[in-house]
């Protein structure tokens, strides 16, 4: 992805979070130059990967695969391991229609999906077994206090204000339907280096073309620019 073209995603996503009245934490604007003043003053944000986020999975086609996201908060493995602290992350997630966040699942993560404004958004689902495959088995799972049983590759369709709640090794992809959607994410600490299983193998982090300066920092940015 060019860099040009995220840095238009980006402004184009705060200024579509805001329309909600959702506000993201000051380090949503910063730019290098206020990271740099900062330095270790901003150690825990860069540490924990706070911030913006960008992934087309490694496949150039960030339209049609891939999903643009702001961790506001996240704690630490070793918190989660000790019961204390920060054991739990806060994202929001912005989904076009018909763009689709790969199919995946989490060894460690339970994660709530909320839609928090615009479209509908479709969560499809699988179950996998113990070789992390999908299987034909129903899913259960709980949607805002209701228990849902649905088919092996059957979905829930969320309207803004619905939530889905995800457990360890449940297969889902979730896409936008007819308009954009602002998705929020709460779950227990997130860590995308060891948690995250795709049915497919694909990349994380896109490939970046540096073509212009960032007008914000990706998470990935911080070991390389600051």
């Amino acid at each position: 992805m060019k860099r040009s073209e995220i840095n238009q995603l980006i402004l184009e996503a705060d200024a579509f979070i805001h329309q909600f009245g959702f506000y993201l934490p000051p380090f949503a604007h910063w730019t290098l130059s206020d990271w740099q003043r900062l330095g270790t003053a901003a150690q825990q944000i860069k540490d924990r990967n706070l911030g913006w986020d960008i992934t087309d999975f490694g496949l150039g086609q960030y339209a049609q695969k891939g999903v643009l996201l702001f961790t506001i908060r996240n704690g630490t493995l070793e918190e989660l391991a000790a019961g204390h602290g920060q054991v739990y992350c806060e994202k929001v997630l912005l989904c076009q229609p018909e763009q689709l966040v790969l199919h995946h699942f989490h060894y460690r993560k339970t994660e709530d999906i909320i839609n928090r404004g615009g479209g509908q958004l479709e969560i499809t689902l699988y179950q996998a077994d113990d070789n992390y495959q999908i299987t034909n088995a129903d899913i259960r799972v709980n949607c805002d206090g209701l228990w849902h049983t649905v088919p092996a590759g059957g979905s829930i369709l969320l309207e803004p204000g619905q939530s889905i709640t995800l457990q360890p090794l449940q297969y889902h992809q979730f896409k936008a339907k007819k308009a954009p959607v602002l998705v929020g994410e709460v779950s227990t600490v997130n860590d995308d280096h060891t948690d995250n299983h795709f049915l497919e193998p694909v990349g994380r982090f896109p490939s970046i073309e540096e073509d212009v300066a960032p007008v914000r920092l990706l998470v990935e940015d911080y070991s390389r620019l600051l």
